[in-house]
């Protein structure tokens, strides 16, 4: 999605309050994704999936963004009513995401003629495409709406609410376990009540706050302030000669995106495996739990699951809300001294040495496997852990300077090697290198857990520790122009 940049003095300059106001939505969609993020596959280890299926579950993510934005850019670009331009989407986008937060926990009760899991797996993909539904619209809306002199101060709120909004939904469970006090444990196909309250506070977090930002922001009207009119269909093209024109570009892309490509492919494969198997590897490797106890054909053929692999199980999951919120904090923290360590260190080495502190941080976490209980005050309230659990806040500070990097460093390489007129085209060719990899990871994960590791999900973290030095490694072969311009700022949500 391509909007034509405007004269700067030629929009009308904004209040803070404006510029939170249009930023705003995308905390509570921000909360949701790290809701998800945090607890699908806990989810859906309750509702059935064994640890080989979870990665192909997980493919939804990647799969939905792929299609979903490209389609949702271009339809917002020749929208306008009386709600807007991007509002429209934005909200409808909240709206569907909403009801598959309220309806994915409880599967077990819903689904009448098919299984919870499958279910709940659908609710998954209904949630990553509205997810996706609200991103692009919301990207777009802070581009129209935010002069160029504001776009730092704009990115930066954008990125403040973003974090929190990624914060609160991690430890959402968390708190309503060891404040409220709603049991964190889940019977044989079915969900822990703190975690289905708590998707049901993320859906109204997330609604209500991007009923906020459209009821509080008046869209400028296509070709106002220079904004890009509605386009007219009948001048696009054919549908033949669009997807001619894309593999034109594909095939003539920049050198420094194709190697670019190649760091993507190891970082956010990496990534996309610590989403999705970290809940089952702790649980494992930390709080003893036997691989046993995620099969879900052993679990039929037991009358009911002892209390002390449930709470663990429960325990485990709460715990991964915490260290994910914990690297979400360390990410942000470290994004405010990106810009000046780059200048200092310059571009590349600075990519390199933050993914190379995500690999050790992975790395490090097979170490981590002290089982001596221990009392940890978290200010809110005091639980017992496994020391090897309060250490896992080492490895995500160096997590968190890896996604701190990945969602800054390659898009300010990049944006120095594209022509001026394609950026945005080439920006969405570069997506490609976000969704590839996941997909890639989603299909052979599950079978590497299975087939060489035998289930211990600790050594598929391992794998993932080493692709992220692969990624350190590959920024080395990565030219960056003497030339190219840094942004001044970078949007710290997930695309997928």
């Amino acid at each position: 999605m391509t909007t034509t940049a405007i004269p700067t003095q030629h929009k009308p300059t904004l209040s803070f309050w404006q510029i939170w106001n249009i930023s705003f939505g995308f905390l509570g969609v921000q909360f949701g994704f790290a809701l998800q993020n945090a607890n699908a596959s806990r989810i859906l280890s309750d509702l059935g999936a064994d640890l080989h299926s979870l990665s192909l579950f997980w493919l939804v993510a990647p799969i939905m963004g792929l299609i979903i934005q490209p389609i949702v850019g271009s339809a917002s670009d020749r929208t306008w009513n009386r709600i807007g331009r991007r509002s429209p989407y934005i909200l409808m986008g909240g709206a569907a995401a909403a009801i598959g937060m309220l309806l994915m926990p409880n599967s077990a009760t819903l689904a009448s003629f098919i299984t919870p899991l499958f279910f709940g797996a659908m609710m998954l993909a209904v949630m990553d495409a509205s997810f996706n539904v609200a991103f692009q619209p919301f990207r777009a809306l802070v581009s129209d709406m935010v002069p160029d002199e504001q776009r730092t101060l704009g990115y930066s709120i954008q990125s403040f609410l973003i974090n929190i909004g990624a914060v609160c939904g991690s430890i959402l469970p968390f708190v309503l376990t060891n404040v409220i006090g709603l049991d964190n444990t889940a019977a044989t196909g079915e969900v822990a009540p703190s975690v289905i309250w708590a998707f049901y506070l993320g859906a109204s977090v997330m609604f209500g706050s991007v009923l906020w930002t459209v009821l509080r922001t008046k869209e400028y009207a296509p070709g106002e302030f220079g904004l890009a009119p509605l386009e007219n269909a009948k001048q696009q093209g054919s549908l033949f000669s669009k997807i001619g024109e894309f593999i034109g570009l594909m095939k003539s892309m920049p050198k420094t995106m194709k190697q670019l490509a190649v760091v993507q492919f190891f970082s956010w494969f990496a990534l996309f495996i610590m989403w999705v198997y970290t809940m089952p590897a702790i649980a494992q490797h930390i709080w003893g739990v036997e691989a046993k106890w995620f099969d879900p054909d052993y679990l039929a053929s037991v009358t009911e699951v002892p209390a002390h692999i449930a709470a663990a199980k429960g325990t485990a999951g709460d715990w991964v809300g915490i260290i994910f919120a914990a690297y979400s904090l360390f990410a942000a923290i470290f994004s405010i001294f990106l810009a000046k360590i780059a200048k200092k260190l310059g571009r590349k080495l600075t990519y390199s040495l933050s993914l190379m502190a995500g690999g050790i941080g992975y790395l490090s976490i097979f170490f981590l496997h002290d089982a001596t209980i221990t009392t940890v005050n978290l200010y809110i309230t005091q639980i017992d852990v496994p020391q090897g659990a309060v250490s896992l806040f080492l490895p995500m500070i160096g997590v968190g300077i890896a996604w701190a990097a990945i969602l800054a460093m390659p898009y300010a390489i990049l944006a120095g090697s594209i022509p001026i007129k394609q950026t945005g085209v080439y920006m969405g060719i570069f997506n490609f290198t976000i969704a590839a990899p996941q997909i890639v990871s989603g299909v052979f994960a599950g079978w590497i857990l299975t087939a060489l590791f035998d289930n211990q999900a600790i050594y598929i973290l391992m794998m993932a520790g080493t692709a992220m030095l692969f990624a350190a490694v590959a920024v080395y072969f990565v030219k960056d122009g003497a030339n190219a311009n840094q942004t001044s700022s970078q949007d710290n949500s997930v695309t997928v």
